[in-house]
C-alpha cells in the first residue's frame, strides 16, 4: 500500500501528464462494472471541461450491462480511433493489462497512464496512480479532479456516484469507508441523482436475467459445512434464455448472501465464441479471506474480497481448486 507520500508523488505526476498533453483515449477493463463505467464517464468529462481532445474507447463488440443503459455514454467507441498513435492512453479501473480487451494497444500510444485502487495492480502504465486504499477508481478520480481544477457539475457528479455506489455495495461492504460516505454526500450536493441512479442500476432487471439467476440458483451446491457456495452457468443457459453474458453480473451476490458462506464462486461460459472458455467470479464474505490470492493463482486478480479469473479447465476442475485453495488460505 502506498504512503501518503508516495501517493501524493503520484497523483502529481497524473496531474502534470494532462495539463501536458492534449489528446487523449480514456479505456477501462473489459465486461465493465458500475466503476468502470462510471470513472469512464467522468474522466471523459473531466478532460472535456480542461478543454482537452479525448475518446472515450471500450475495445470489443461484447454489449455493455443493461442496468447502465440510462448513462449517457453515446460517444463511447467500440475501436481505437486512427490517430491512437498521437493520443495518451489513460486506464481507469484496470488492476492489469490483460483487462484492457487489447492490450497491444500499450505498444502504440506514447504514453499510459494508469489509475486504479485495485491493490494487486500490476502498474503498467508509464505513469501509475494507485490507491489501494480507496473504495472505488471513482473515489481516487474525484481528488484527481480537484488537484486539476475541474469542476464538480452535475454530470460528473452523477458518473462518480455510480462508480462509488457499485464497488461499495451500496455502502454495504467493507471498502466503506468514512471518506466514501463524504464523498457521496458532496456528489449529492453537486447534483447527483441518487433516486435515477438506483431505478437505473438496481430495478431495471431484465425477464431474461432473472430466469439466467433462476438457473445459477437452481445449480448452486455447498462445501466445506457450508463455508463455499458454488455455481456455474453454461454457454446453452445464455442462449436458451436470451441472456447477453453481462446479464450475469451480479449473480454471484446471492450466493454470497448464503448464512455460514465465506466464500461464493460463479463459473460461467461466456456466451461468445472468442475468448476464454471460462470465466470465474469469487467473493468473500469474510475479512480474513482474500480471494484476489486465489485468482492470481490462476492469472487473474482483483480486490480481497472480489476477484476472478479466465480458465480452460473443467468446472469440476475449476470447483476442485477454488475449494483447494480456499482450504489453504483458512490454515494460513
Amino acid at each position: 500500500m502506498n504512503s501518503p507520500q508516495t501517493t501524493a508523488t503520484e497523483l502529481a505526476a497524473v496531474v502534470d501528464a494532462i495539463r501536458d498533453h492534449e489528446r487523449f483515449l480514456v479505456t477501462t477493463h473489459e465486461n465493465p462494472d458500475g466503476d468502470a463505467l462510471g470513472s469512464l464517464l467522468a474522466m471523459k468529462l473531466a478532460l472535456d471541461q480542461l478543454g482537452k481532445d479525448a475518446d472515450m474507447v471500450l475495445f470489443g463488440d461484447a454489449p455493455l450491462p443493461g442496468e447502465y443503459a440510462f448513462m449517457p455514454l453515446a460517444e463511447l467507441r467500440r475501436r481505437w480511433p486512427d490517430d491512437v498513435s498521437e493520443r495518451v492512453l489513460l486506464a481507469v479501473d484496470c488492476a492489469n493489462e490483460s483487462r484492457i480487451a487489447d492490450p497491444e494497444v500499450l505498444g502504440r500510444v506514447p504514453l499510459s497512464v494508469d489509475v486504479d485502487h485495485h491493490h494487486d495492480n500490476t502498474r503498467f502504465g508509464q505513469i501509475n496512480l494507485i490507491v489501494a486504499d480507496a473504495s472505488s477508481t471513482g473515489e481516487v478520480l474525484r481528488d484527481l479532479f480537484q488537484e486539476l481544477d475541474v469542476e464538480l457539475t452535475p454530470e460528473i457528479a452523477e458518473a462518480l456516484y455510480i462508480a462509488l455506489v457499485t464497488d461499495t455495495g451500496r455502502f454495504q461492504y467493507t471498502n466503506t469507508t468514512p471518506k466514501a460516505l463524504r464523498l457521496a454526500a458532496e456528489l449529492v450536493e453537486a447534483g447527483a441523482d441518487v433516486h435515477r441512479i438506483f431505478q437505473g442500476v438496481y430495478e431495471s432487471v431484465q425477464f431474461a436475467k432473472l430466469k439466467l439467476l433462476a438457473r445459477a440458483l437452481e445449480r448452486a451446491q455447498v462445501y466445506e459445512g457450508g463455508r463455499i457456495v458454488v455455481s456455474y452457468l453454461l454457454r446453452t443457459d445464455f442462449s436458451d434464455v436470451g441472456a447477453a453474458e453481462p446479464y450475469s453480473e451480479g449473480i454471484i451476490d446471492y450466493l454470497r448472501a448464503v448464512e455460514g458462506a465465506d466464500m461464493a464462486v460463479l463459473i460461467r461460459e461466456p456466451p461468445r465464441q472468442d475468448g476464454p472458455t471460462r470465466r470465474v467470479s469469487l467473493r468473500a464474505s469474510v475479512d480474513e479471506l482474500d480471494v484476489s490470492a486465489i485468482a492470481r493463482k490462476s492469472g487473474g486478480g482483483g480486490h480481497r474480497q472480489a476477484a476472478g479469473f479466465s480458465s480452460e479447465a473443467s468446472i469440476e476442475d475449476i470447483t476442485d481448486f477454488v475449494r483447494r485453495e480456499f482450504l489453504a488460505s483458512a490454515r494460513a
